[in-house]
């Protein structure tokens, strides 16, 4: 069981965590990270390399083999890459569901619902089954479930990575200015580091085989984000340093196959 950190201490810690897997891949060697009450940190790097895991252990989804994880006993929510939704519930019976499990009070569910919806802008569409949704919508909703409890911590494992380029813009800019009007602390995974830039206040590179920390980058702009950022010379040159800093964590690339070596 993780340890709950006090009023005034850090909001997650990762303390020399590791995990490796029944077969053997070692996941996470001797990770330690810090996040602070109020921090939104994005977690960048090759496939492979542990994000999710972290992510998952953070979220009590998995357990550290060595090391320990300071976090809320409650109030954490996670964003699925899948909204994952109910196919033939109304949008607000997906909400409430996490509500239901904790046996909330029904007459306290619907306001909960009511507030969740209306921060990501979705009340108009409660009574809505999600095939009746676009992808941005669906999304919407599988964060606003993750809202519905009202958490201090918000995990997010690549919540846009299926959506095109103009919906995942909407909802970068969207939870940007969620997170930073409400003061939640977020991890966020993603592969795209436009996307880890624009978002976070720290931008964390992890490198595979086995999965650790190489890069921990603090990102100055203010927050929330807006849409003009994305067009500044500050934000762009932010954006190749962390490529570098990834491209490093990656490793040289593979020297090419001689063919007719290979095929003899």
């Amino acid at each position: 069981m993780p340890d709950a950190p006090s009023a005034d201490a850090p909001a997650v810690v990762f303390d020399r965590v590791s995990k490796t897997f029944a077969n053997g891949r070692r996941a996470l060697a001797d990770v330690s990270l810090t996040v602070a009450p109020g921090e939104f940190v994005s977690l960048i790097g090759p496939s492979g390399c542990g994000k999710s895991t972290l992510l998952r252990i953070a979220a009590g989804l998995e357990t550290a083999d060595t090391g320990r994880v300071l976090r809320p006993e409650r109030d954490i929510g996670f964003v699925f890459q899948d909204p994952t939704l109910m196919p033939w519930a109304t949008v607000a019976d997906n909400v409430a569901l996490p509500l239901r499990f904790a046996r909330t009070p029904e007459r306290d569910i619907a306001p909960r619902v009511a507030e969740a919806l209306a921060r990501v802008g979705l009340a108009e569409v409660a009574s809505a089954v999600p095939r009746e949704l676009s992808g941005g919508m669906r999304m919407r909703t599988s964060i606003a479930r993750a809202l519905v409890t009202r958490p201090r911590v918000l995990l997010l494992d690549e919540p846009f990575a299926a959506l095109d380029e103009i919906g995942r813009f909407a909802l970068d800019l969207d939870l940007s200015r969620l997170a930073a009007r409400e003061g939640w602390t977020v991890i966020f995974v993603t592969h795209s580091v436009y996307e880890a830039v624009f978002l976070a206040s720290r931008v964390v590179v992890m490198a595979a085989n086995p999965g650790r920390i190489v890069a921990d980058e603090a990102i100055a702009f203010d927050r929330p984000r807006d849409e003009p950022l994305r067009d500044r010379a500050d934000y762009t040159a932010a954006c190749a340093a962390i490529s570098a800093r990834l491209r490093a964590a990656a490793g040289p690339p593979e020297a090419p196959v001689d063919r007719d070596v290979a095929t003899g």
